[in-house]
């Protein structure tokens, strides 16, 4: 019975001095810290500069007095511990981001530092610059820049990333890739869009089954011209990539073709260009749309109508001239079946879109503010073409930068 007491006494003490110990251990790594903390510097954050910010300074000010709290190096004074000092002078409230002020204000205030902040939008970025100044010294301590895409929300990630650079901490390489501003080169500031937009006038001349339908005789459904044709339009050009060797444009040309032979043969043709180089080089490609009369028939290539070698049929023609034989010879069969009907070309004809393939090749040359644009260019349609040159001109009036700017 001795023993068991003795033994349950041995035990309450054993608890009582671990008790004790943990007790001891947490009071000196309280008073550690406690200690540690009240042997940090100083610090005050100033009013800082905003510019092209929709976000006003003092709030600037807390996200940056929170991101000194959160490095745990300072012992930051809050905005209730500086609002007497900064409200007492005027000077203190704005403009005052030179050494010299900031300087005075950290006396003012007591503290060993002052941090300073200003926050800029310059075109699609945001530029953050901190320093820190030694009060005691009159000199600056800490300082760092760091540019930010356009992205206002996420400033005081920003403020976080470009603290603790300044501090020589490592940052999230995935916030900072996210956050960073892109200094593209396709994008750059050094280049420029020029507007080459103007007049487009040319020659063409067509080739197989575009040739023969100009030499055909009106009324065969042709249009009985030289097969060749003039040009006039515009040409609407809009630049979406551009560096300073290479551009890749958007093209509208809208064209009408055969005026002077007393024509009116509309186009709309939309193109990808690529010009390399100061030289001017040029290629464009693209479809082309248009409006074309077209019939179904046949040409007599034997003559065996009476009619003429090659002459044009169309089904209706044929079927109106049989009929007509069979009423003055009830024992003639017209030979339909020596010809397949297909379609062609005729003036005649249905109203339908056509489309083209187009591609051109050319240089761009210039003098001064006038560029004249030169261009040897095909136009691909079933069995046939259009081969040609264009001349034009424009004149730069302005260049406008690919980014934004204020």
């Amino acid at each position: 019975m001795k023993t068991n007491v003795k033994n349950t006494k041995k035990r309450a003490n054993f608890k009582s001095t671990i008790k004790n110990l943990f007790i001891g251990i947490t009071f000196c790594s309280s008073f550690n810290a406690t200690a540690q903390t009240n042997n940090n510097p100083t610090i005050a954050v100033s009013i800082p500069s905003v510019q092209g910010i929709n976000i006003p300074p003092k709030t600037c000010s807390k996200m940056m007095y929170l991101e000194l709290v959160k490095l745990n190096q300072y012992n930051v004074y809050n905005e209730f511990d500086i609002s007497e000092v900064v409200n007492s002078n005027p000077t203190f409230q704005k403009e005052c981001f030179g050494i010299n002020c900031l300087t005075t204000l950290g006396k003012a205030l007591k503290v060993d530092f002052i941090a300073s902040c200003s926050f800029d939008r310059l075109g699609n970025k945001i530029i953050i610059s901190l320093k820190i100044i030694d009060i005691n010294k009159g000199v600056i301590h800490k300082t760092s820049f760091k540019e930010f895409g356009n992205q206002e929300e996420e400033l005081q990630r920003m403020i976080e990333l470009t603290l603790r650079e300044m501090m020589g901490l490592e940052n999230v390489k995935e916030t900072e890739s996210q956050l960073s501003f892109k200094n593209d080169v396709i994008t750059s500031n050094n280049v420029g869009r020029i507007n080459n937009s103007g007049p487009r006038i040319g020659y063409a001349y067509v080739t197989g089954s575009l040739s023969e339908f100009a030499n055909r005789s009106e009324d065969e459904g042709g249009l009985d011209v030289f097969p060749a044709f003039s040009m006039i339009g515009y040409q609407f050009e809009k630049q979406y990539i551009g560096t300073e060797n290479f551009s890749a444009l958007f093209e509208t040309i809208i064209n009408v073709s055969g005026l002077e032979q007393g024509h009116f043969i509309p186009s709309v043709s939309l193109l990808n260009g690529f010009r390399f180089g100061k030289s001017g080089f040029e290629i464009a490609f693209g479809p082309s749309f248009g409006l074309q009369q077209t019939s179904k028939g046949f040409f007599d290539t034997n003559n065996e109508y009476g009619q003429g070698a090659n002459r044009y049929w169309t089904e209706n023609e044929y079927a109106n001239y049989a009929s007509k034989l069979a009423d003055s010879s009830n024992n003639y069969t017209a030979p339909a079946s020596s010809y397949k009907s297909a379609t062609f070309l005729d003036t005649r004809g249905t109203t339908s879109v056509s489309t083209r393939w187009l591609m051109g090749i050319g240089r761009t040359f210039k003098s001064g503010s006038l560029n004249i644009p030169v261009n040897i260019f095909y136009s691909s349609l079933k069995k046939g073409g259009m081969l040609g040159l264009s001349v034009g001109f424009n004149v730069v009036k302005r260049k406008e930068k690919l980014n934004y700017s204020i």
